[in-house]
């Protein structure tokens, strides 16, 4: 049976327990600061980010009492894989693994294995279109995708739009978001009146306009606090929502969230004098 839970390690093998002197020990793949660049922990994650969460834990388990990378229990469940590519692929890792860590037991990189399992796995981007879609690409439509965005919001809601016509489901989910507690910014283009399509909002939404003559606001962004973001081609307007055709990607990573919600809110900043409140 395989135990998920680990003990506290006793002295390694070999290690004089007065002295703390270690004669004999198993080597470790480089840093990434090391004169080379190891390839074991590229090739785990890959293998992480493919194999379903009891997939990993069965090659954890037989790597739990392996000895080293020519354990036969390792061989034994590279055999038994028959996905596409998984066997070359886990052939790739035993090959790293006896050449960047001999001395690593089983045991290590299961547990470097688990570590990289228990991350937070981003959801891949999603394609989102307005006007005709087929059946070859999958996608999403784009009044759906900007109502579930604002939806989603618990915090704060940043949205931004060239022009703005209608929208009424949009619009009335950034009213309930207001009632649910969300702090929500409109950054608005001015000269295409697009305000106007949000005049019945409460008061507690910040509508802002581009300060100074300087070109003009054209960016689409729905941001759902920092970790859903929806940006594209489309207004917020009806045609653009349903009809035109159009494009956008929806990203729910918030490593790629975070630089644009920090990005409209540095042109907010009082201090920068880009933006100014309506």
């Amino acid at each position: 049976m395989c135990v998920q839970a680990m003990s506290r390690p006793g002295p390694i093998p070999g290690q004089d327990r007065s002295s703390g002197a270690s004669p004999r020990q198993a080597s470790v793949p480089a840093t990434r600061s090391g004169a080379s660049a190891a390839r074991l922990p590229a090739l785990l994650a890959a293998l992480c980010e493919r194999l379903t969460d009891d997939r990993c834990v069965a090659l954890e388990c037989a790597l739990q009492a392996a000895t080293g990378p020519d354990d036969a229990r390792v061989g034994r469940f590279v055999a038994d894989e028959a996905a596409a590519g998984l066997a070359r692929q886990l052939r790739d890792v035993v090959r790293a693994w006896r050449a960047e860590a001999p001395g690593l037991t089983g045991a290590g990189l299961a547990l470097a294995l688990a570590t990289a399992r228990s991350l937070p796995r981003p959801e891949p981007a999603q394609v989102v279109v307005s006007g005709p879609l087929g059946a070859s690409v999958p996608a999403r439509l784009t009044s759906g995708v900007a109502v579930e965005v604002i939806q989603s919001a618990a915090t704060s809601l940043l949205i931004a739009s060239f022009a703005a016509h209608g929208a009424r489901d949009v619009v009335r989910e950034i009213g309930r978001a207001v009632s649910r507690g969300v702090h929500v910014d409109l950054l608005l283009e001015e000269s295409t009146q697009a305000a106007d399509a949000f005049a019945t909002l409460p008061h507690e939404v910040h509508v802002w306009h581009r300060a100074g003559a300087g070109g003009v606001l054209h960016a689409k962004l729905i941001a759902a606090d920092r970790h859903t973001a929806f940006l594209g081609s489309a207004n917020l307007t009806d045609r653009a929502l349903s009809d035109n055709i159009e494009l956008g990607v929806l990203m729910r990573d918030p490593k790629l969230v975070h630089p644009l919600v920090d990005h409209f809110r540095w042109l907010l900043a009082p201090e920068n004098d880009l933006m100014r409140r309506a």
